[in-house]
Formats: structure tokens, sequence, C-alpha cells
């Protein structure tokens, strides 16, 4: 485990990610044109977006196309939720980005309480140490301009891609490179079937998160996004802007951080989405049939207890 203070590096990970790689012989099955493998969801966004679904990729093909990037993971344990991160880091080297060189970046106040846990190979934790705040929901909008400064300060220089997560979760089944693009939002497992209507965006036209009942694709989580770090870079830096600037006008979004990254993905369409496959709570949540799979879950808590 690496305890980092600084906020400069060396090398440098910049890559091109439109550059297509070239695959070398594999043995896999044809895809079937008139043979959809999925037929009872939507696979593709009205703007060409992938919808990633269990049985819309193929792993293998993925993995050789992505095997010589790097991924960073930001999460952060601050406060009470440091009493997540092993769970949170055991499971993540179990399913997360397996085979893959992966830096885990863990913003905390409380750097001694960082477990130390067996790593693969390729694989480190990166401590950052960050000041706490008083209320929950300023550390929950903090956190944007956080990655978006350590974006621009090494995270460009160290690895290709971010996913930023939250803590209070466990990964219980594979989550891999499928899910990488220069930009992805998760959809919300509250909302991912309800209308427009329905989503709890900010109506207030005061706050820079504002979006009016007649619009709106899907409602994302704020608990798991990224892309590529430049874009990432993008996307924090404008929703710590916009939360900067509805603090000088005496409001705050109704969902935080969250309810600007709403307002961010409605104008910056993701360049892919994940289904709610990668983000279900099983405590709230009927799982229904067409979720073959649950692989990352929140952590049964006492939401009042942790935030307090």
């Amino acid at each position: 485990m690496q305890l980092e203070k600084k906020e400069s590096s060396e090398g440098d990970c910049h890559l091109d990610t439109c550059r297509i790689p070239e695959v070398p012989r594999l043995l896999y099955p044809k895809a079937q044109l008139l043979k959809p493998t999925r037929v009872d969801v939507l696979v593709m966004t009205p703007w060409f977006a992938p919808i990633v679904w269990d049985g819309t990729f193929d792993s293998a093909i993925l993995d050789v196309q992505f095997r010589n990037i790097t991924v960073g993971l930001t999460v952060f344990a601050i406060k009470k939720y440091v009493v997540f991160l092993k769970l949170f880091l055991e499971t993540a080297e179990k399913y997360f980005m397996v085979g893959h060189k992966v830096n885990y970046y863990v913003f905390t106040d409380q750097p001694a309480d960082v477990p130390q846990i067996p790593l693969q190979e390729g694989r480190q934790v990166v401590v950052l140490k960050v000041r706490n705040y008083k209320r929950w929901q300023d550390i929950s909008m903090h956190r944007m301009e956080m990655i978006s400064k350590f974006s621009q300060q090494r995270f460009l220089h160290e690895v290709h891609y971010l996913v930023c997560l939250d803590v209070d979760m466990k990964f219980s089944d594979h989550v891999g490179v499928e899910i990488l693009a220069p930009l992805f939002g998760t959809l919300h497992p509250g909302f991912y079937a309800a209308d427009r209507q329905s989503f709890t965006y900010e109506r207030r036209p005061l706050s820079q998160a504002y979006i009016p009942r007649d619009e709106g694709d899907f409602y994302y989580m704020g608990a798991f996004f990224g892309g590529s770090v430049p874009e990432v870079y993008r996307l924090t830096t404008a929703c710590h802007q916009a939360m900067m600037a509805d603090q000088a006008n005496g409001i705050e979004a109704v969902w935080h951080d969250e309810s600007h990254l709403n307002k961010y993905l409605l104008y910056h369409k993701p360049s892919k989405v994940l289904s709610p496959e990668y983000l279900w709570d099983t405590q709230m949540l009927q799982r229904p049939p067409l979720l073959r799979k649950l692989r990352y879950v929140a952590v049964p808590k006492n939401h009042a207890e942790i935030r307090n």
C-alpha cells in the first residue's frame, strides 16, 4: 500500500482511447445477426451508446482489446465510512478488472485505518489524505472537486480510465473492461423502468442542476460513473463549478452531486450506459428476472448512524 500526500507524479499514462487495437487470433462463438442475445431489454440508446447487460458482450474479446490499459478506481472512505473499505477492496480484488492493472485511489481522512489486503500483480492501493466535513452532504459534493483536482495533477499521468464508486458497496460478480468508454453512467436501480416525469431531478430553475420535466433520458446513480481521465476531469470540473455557483446563490441541489451528474450527462451524452446489474440494493428492491447478474450491490447499513 502506498501512502500518497504529494499531488504530482512521474510518467505519462495518457492513451488515445479512440485508437482501434489489433486483436490476435481468438476462438469465440460467432454473433448471430438475426438472433439477438437480448430481446427483453433495450441494448442501445437513441444516440447509439450501448447499454451493458449480461449476454451483450464477450469478455474474452474485450480483455484482449484492453490488455494494455491501467484502470484507476476512486473511492472515498471518510469518517465512519472507512469501515466499509475492507470488504470493498477484498471483493474488488475478486471481481473488478481481474487480469488488468488497477490503481485503487482511496481518499480518506484516516490513512492509518486503510486495511492491508493481498493484491493481484500489477495492482496497488494509493492512499490520498483529504479533510472531512461536518455534513455528509458536503463530503459527497466535495468528491467532484477532489476527483477533478487529482485528475489534472496525477491521474492523467498514471491511468487510462477512471471508475468512480461509492465505498458502502461490495462486488458480487464480474465487473470488467466491458464498462470502459470515454464516458459512462449507470442506471439508478430505482428508476430504470420509470418515465422521465418520475425522475428525482432538480426541478428548481435557480439551481445549476435544473432539468425541466419534459427533458431527460435516464436517471443515473452518483455511486458509479467514469470514463477516460480527460472526460472524467471535464465532468467533475463542471459539476464542481455548478455546485459552487449554487452555493453562491444559496441553493443546494436536491440530490447534491448526483443531481449535477444527471444534468451533465443529459447534455453530454455518455458513450456507454451500464444497466442496473452494475448497481443494485437487495434490501430495498426485489430482483426482476431481467437481471441475470448482480455485479455491484449495496451493503446493509444504518444510514443515519453512518452519516452522523
